[in-house]
């Protein structure tokens, strides 16, 4: 079972007693009072205890715990651990478990209790299935406690495939949703961690995929700090996050992984991070391989190290014990990346007793339980945004025919976006409509393809797909081309066509061998609906029947025509496993629709700034001058909202003082629904530029008809109205005139009121 070298005869019995406790309770070992052992004293702390067990180690075992796959050190008791997890909108990769909404989609929802209870489901079903692995002796990736999750790189510019995996692209919703979902997986306890949450891609990171390898980004001084790091701050000081992945990218010539400014100088040493840091996968390679700064594997492991990298997805780090005998990295600095790992092993309680341990004995039951289903049915209505209405929404439940068209309809993929787990049962769009309305004639027609050269394949563990590890399916005949004269004739014999159309994770996600109309390499090349569906879509409309359209995606999606011709336009990203079910809620008015846009959705022809420029000069709603086709922060509502009476307890505050703001919001319609209240900020007269506004408080409440509430607001002007001076290096707050904004998006201000700064 082991290999005993060391010790004398009784240590190697306390050895072996360890390690068969290891084997009947995981990674669990009793404590010791063997003074040998201290690393297993409970009464001690977690950073002491790991130093004293690292103390322990030969530098190759302590090389051996710096890459994700950690092998086993039978000797010191430690067993084999993969750091590598995902858990964006759900366990990921672990078979199945509890599909949510995709990260976007859980942004739209502008709505923080709810992102909290989400990540805390998912990290009840985390435990839950870490247990069982346990409980199976396995310790492979995607089995252990330490997850590569959240995303919140900000969504600068809607052709980024990743951005999907984002909150958005304002820096205050990132930070407060990433807040929500970091604190939900960690868990409450004040001694131990549920589970490590990583805050990523640390940083200015956001495509293009096909060059993240090797492009060296340059933000401004003020984009930087104004934008980019904004959210990293909050994780790191409020919600604690325990880890931070660098980025692939170089920022002013370092490779990001390896940056002694943002690792060493402002995550360790401005904010105080006591956690440790993970490269993204083989980014460390990229250091001599492709970005060149370096020309050994040896001198790229050192780097990342000493400039504060403690742990490498890859096999790069295997270069550091010939990095040490060659002189360019000490042990001590190895030591302190090991200490900080094993200490984050300890907190998790990978050595302590079960039974000490909160959610140890969280049974594999909670794992798509019907609490958690019912969880993502929610989450999924709340993130809907309806784009336009002219009054044919909600559907009647009395039409006879509807004709159900489009290439994403009864897609799966259109439901789980990347970085999923595996449903149960998905409901698809098709099959939650059909589940609405059963006594209605619903015919399907696919009518198109996604895109103009791709055949859709299922995903592994959605209907009728291999499960994974199945041996291939025998060769069948390539499906038949979707026909536009089978949607022609089914819409023209309906009474109201559903046309779901838009984006998969087959044409817009993280570095992909893609290459068709309007995508490359997971990124996209042009913003409008893929030539294919827009004019089946335009066909559709010609019949003269009632189209209402669905989209499913990621990303903004240039709609021009559909706005212009359309009367029904429903936006449900990757709405996640109960999908279908939270659409139809919504098109037949069991739900009202009030999700609201976390990026801008711009016009066909608007000409964006280069995809590969960093300056946010022309971007987002905070710097764009045009005319967006939807605002950030849009969206309708079935109910009708009159806001009145704004007001603020004082007409001036200093920069360390704070101002109260409150006003009243009332349903004037005739149905319950949401309205989420928007708080703006404006620089009216300052010395220095500023953004346009920027959104800096919201507040997603229900009313029923003719309930009113007042909503209040605190505004922190050291917080709230702080810019980066980079003369002082230093934020610092401009004395002068600003004005609050409140309203229903970024651009439909219903309450204005001015206040002075001095």
């Amino acid at each position: 079972m082991t290999t005993r070298k060391h010790g004398r005869h009784g240590r190697i019995l306390a050895l072996a007693i360890m390690e068969a406790a290891l084997l009947i309770g995981g990674m669990s070992a009793a404590p010791a009072a063997d003074p040998q052992q201290p690393w297993l004293d409970t009464h001690r702390s977690f950073e002491a205890r790991a130093a004293d067990l690292v103390a322990q180690m030969t530098l190759e075992e302590k090389v051996s715990q710096m890459q994700n796959t950690a092998v086993a050190i039978p000797r010191l008791g430690i067993p084999a651990y993969d750091w590598w997890n995902e858990a964006l909108h759900g366990v990921a990769r672990a078979g199945q478990a509890t599909v949510f909404p995709q990260a976007i989609a859980l942004s739209a929802t502008f709505d923080v209790p709810l992102m909290h209870r989400v990540a805390t489901a998912i990290s009840d079903e985390a435990r839950a299935k870490h247990n069982e692995f346990l409980r199976q002796d396995q310790h492979a990736r995607y089995e252990g406690l330490t997850f590569w999750s959240p995303n919140i790189n900000i969504f600068r510019d809607p052709r980024w495939g990743r951005g999907q995996e984002t909150y958005g692209e304002d820096p205050f919703l990132t930070s407060r949703m990433g807040v929500a979902f970091v604190t939900g997986l960690q868990g409450d306890d004040p001694h131990y961690r549920k589970l490590d949450s990583t805050a990523k891609h640390f940083a200015v990171h956001s495509g293009p995929e096909s060059s993240r390898h090797v492009i060296d980004v340059h933000p401004t001084e003020r984009d930087l700090y104004e934008t980019y790091l904004p959210a990293f701050q909050a994780l790191v000081q409020e919600a604690h996050v325990d880890a931070v992945m660098g980025a692939y990218n170089r920022m002013d010539g370092e490779p990001a992984t390896a940056s002694q400014r943002l690792l060493h100088d402002t995550l360790r040493g401005d904010w105080g991070f006591k956690g440790y840091v993970v490269s993204d996968c083989d980014a460390v390679g990229d250091i001599f391989r492709t970005h060149k700064v370096v020309e050994t594997t040896e001198q790229a492991a050192a780097l990342a190290v000493k400039n504060g990298d403690d742990l490498n997805c890859g096999r790069t780090y295997a270069a550091l014990v010939n990095a040490v005998q060659q002189g360019l990295i000490k042990e001590s600095e190895i030591d302190t990346a090991v200490t900080r790992l094993m200490t984050a092993r300890m907190r998790l309680g990978m050595f302590d007793p079960p039974e000490m341990v909160p959610w140890s004995k969280l049974p594999l039951s909670v794992n798509q339980s019907p609490e958690h289903d019912q969880l993502s049915l929610r989450a999924a209505r709340e993130s809907l945004v309806l784009l336009k209405n002219d009054g044919l929404l909600p559907l009647s439940k009395n039409i006879r025919r509807i004709a159900v068209i489009g290439p994403t309809a009864d897609s799966v993929n259109a439901l789980l976006g990347n970085y999923n787990g595996t449903p149960a049962a998905p409901v698809t769009i098709l099959q939650g409509i059909r589940a609405a309305v059963p006594q209605a004639q619903v015919v399907y027609a696919r009518g198109a393809e996604l895109v103009a050269g791709l055949v859709e394949r299922p995903i592994a563990g959605a209907p009728g797909a291999p499960a994974p590890g199945a041996p291939p399916a025998p060769a069948t005949p390539a499906p038949a081309p979707p026909s536009a004269d089978e949607a022609l004739a089914a819409a023209r014999d309906a009474d109201v066509v559903i046309f779901v159309g838009g984006l998969t994770t087959q044409i817009e996600g993280e570095e992909m061998r893609v290459s068709y109309p309007g995508f490359s390499g997971g990124d996209r090349t042009d913003l409008r609906l893929p030539a294919t569906q827009e004019n089946l879509l335009e066909a559709l409309q010609a019949t003269g029947k009632p189209v209402v359209l669905v989209l499913t995606g990621g990303s903004a999606l240039a709609v021009d025509w559909a706005q212009q011709h359309l009367p029904a336009i429903l936006m449900s990203w990757y709405p996640g496993q109960r999908g279908g079910n939270a659409v139809a809620d919504v098109l037949f008015g069991d739900a009202d629709p009030a999700g609201r846009l976390p990026v801008t959705f711009y016009k066909a022809d608007e000409q964006l700034p280069a995809f590969d420029d960093y300056h946010m000069d022309g971007r987002t709603y905070r710097y764009f001058k045009g005319t967006p086709l939807y605002a950030f922060g849009y969206g309708l509502s079935y109910a009708h909202f009159d806001y009145s009476g704004l007001k603020l307890d004082h007409d001036s505050v200093a920069g360390k003082s704070t101002l109260h703001a409150t006003l009243k919001v009332r349903n004037s319609g005739k149905r319950a629904g949401d309205e989420v209240v928007q708080l703006y900020l404006r620089a009216v007269d300052t010395p220095h530029a500023r953004a346009n506004k920027e959104l800096r408080g919201f507040q997603r409440i229900t009313l029923r008809p003719g309930e009113e509430r007042t909503v209040s607001f605190e505004i922190s002007p050291q917080r709230d109205l702080r810019y980066y001076d980079e003369q002082q290096h230093a934020y610092a707050v401009d004395p002068g005139k600003y004005e609050i904004q409140v309203g229903a998006s970024s651009a439909d201000v219903r309450l204005t009121r001015p206040f002075t700064v001095h």
